[in-house]
């Protein structure tokens, strides 16, 4: 389906070459100050024809505000965006002498599209192109707007590996980035302007940037592609978000970046590598949250008593952030559309070669990282809208004296 939450509501719509683009958010809260410009920095991340490692395509991607919002506060009413398509080339995708509207292009969703629908876009990927995230995009921004003003979240991600070239490879001594200090410390720093400082790779590391941005060159000039892996910090979530047993906040986290286009794998915290950490060196331990020292910035959240002496669970443990970073990784496959001439077999049944030859990225990675942190922003507000709905309920019943302060304690005998 094209929606994603449950409180915070985000549908999507539009196809690569229609008309346009965009998205419906239902459920975001009133009177939060909101214009196009708080939303545009993000779609300008993500937009094609940022570099020559990127697709040639060249679209603005302006996002229009239709609905919801009067003299840049929202109302609480659904809130409509569209991004209009400037630069749609149909014919490339079949009807201009091509083949692609003969063959199902390797890997791409083209033929199973046709099996699950009867028919498909004929041009481009329509909703399998990665054009679809646009409104997931604009959705976002909004969202984490709303996280940062009114509880300091901080949302980052960026690039972690292409090919076999990554920032902080797996050793021996660190078989999950989770043990590595050098890894952690990082994701206490890393600012969005760092990672943009690194373009066209968004890889914040001079020498490792520099190996990524050739890599791709190479695959880009022989007509190929090739994957990686984005990875992305939540800093300052509060405490207490996720729905157990089935909406845990891992679970929904690795949902929203599964159903993002060319996702191959998701992994939380230790993730893999902490397969191979006993678990007494993987158990987080709790110690007394340490106090903000003076000159600090201080989330504009309640922080919790506790929090962790290490951070193996990726900030979530039993479905439910604890208030400590929650970091995770995504990785990518190689775009499947390439400019190669391949040996496959046409919607007829007959064999042949099919070379595309339309615009494509000869890997997503440097663009998919706004996309990233645009769907975890979506993620935490959903799960954060659950939270204070329920928040708010158990709140009137002590403030009508309807509750067992024993059973609002850690001490009390409520628990089994």
């Amino acid at each position: 389906m094209s929606t994603f939450g449950k409180h915070y509501r985000v549908t999507t719509y539009g196809e690569s070459h229609g008309r346009s683009v965009g998205c419906i958010v239902d459920g975001c809260p009133p009177g939060l100050q909101l214009a196009e410009q708080d939303i545009q920095p993000q779609m300008t991340r993500r937009r094609p024809g940022q570099s020559a490692l990127t697709t040639p395509r060249n679209e603005k991607d302006k996002v229009e505000i239709q609905s919801g919002t009067e003299f840049g506060v929202t109302l609480g009413s659904p809130i409509a965006l569209r991004v209009l398509n400037e630069d749609q080339r149909p014919k490339d995708y079949g009807g201009g002498g091509e083949n692609i509207d003969m063959f199902p292009r390797p890997s791409h969703a083209d033929w199973t599209y046709l099996e699950k629908y009867g028919v498909k876009s004929s041009s481009g990927g329509g909703r399998s192109s990665a054009r679809e995230t646009i409104g997931r995009v604009a959705a976002g921004a909004i969202a984490e707007k709303y996280l940062k003003d009114a509880y300091g979240v901080e949302i980052v991600a960026y690039t972690n590996s292409v090919g076999p070239i990554e920032l902080f490879p797996s050793t021996k001594e660190h078989p999950s980035p989770s043990t590595n200090p050098a890894f952690l410390d990082f994701l206490n720093k890393v600012t969005r302007e760092e990672v943009d400082s690194f373009l066209p790779v968004r890889c914040p590391d001079e020498k490792v940037s520099q190996s990524m941005s050739d890599l791709i060159g190479e695959f880009r000039d022989r007509e190929d592609s090739i994957g990686g892996t984005v990875t992305c910090v939540i800093r300052n979530c509060p405490a207490g978000l996720g729905e157990p047993c089935f909406d845990k906040l891992e679970a929904t986290l690795g949902l929203a970046m599964m159903s993002l286009p060319a996702t191959k794998g998701f992994e939380i915290g230790s993730g893999f590598g902490g397969t191979r950490i006993p678990g007494s060196t993987h158990n987080d331990a709790w110690i007394k949250t340490p106090a903000i020292a003076p000159g600090e910035t201080k989330p504009n959240v309640k922080q919790p008593k506790l929090t962790t002496k290490t951070n193996h669970s990726g900030g979530i443990q039993g479905g439910i952030s604890n208030g400590a970073h929650i970091y995770f990784n995504v990785a990518f496959k190689p775009p499947a559309t390439i400019g190669q001439a391949q040996q496959t077999t046409g919607y007829d049944g007959t064999e042949g070669v099919l070379a595309a030859k339309g615009r494509h990225d000869p890997c997503v990675i440097p663009r998919a990282v706004p996309i990233v942190e645009s769907m975890a922003a979506i993620t935490v507000m959903d799960a954060l809208m659950a939270q204070l709905s329920r928040e708010a309920a158990r709140d009137r019943l002590q403030q009508a004296g309807m509750t067992n302060p024993a059973m609002m304690t850690a001490t009390g005998n409520g628990h089994a």
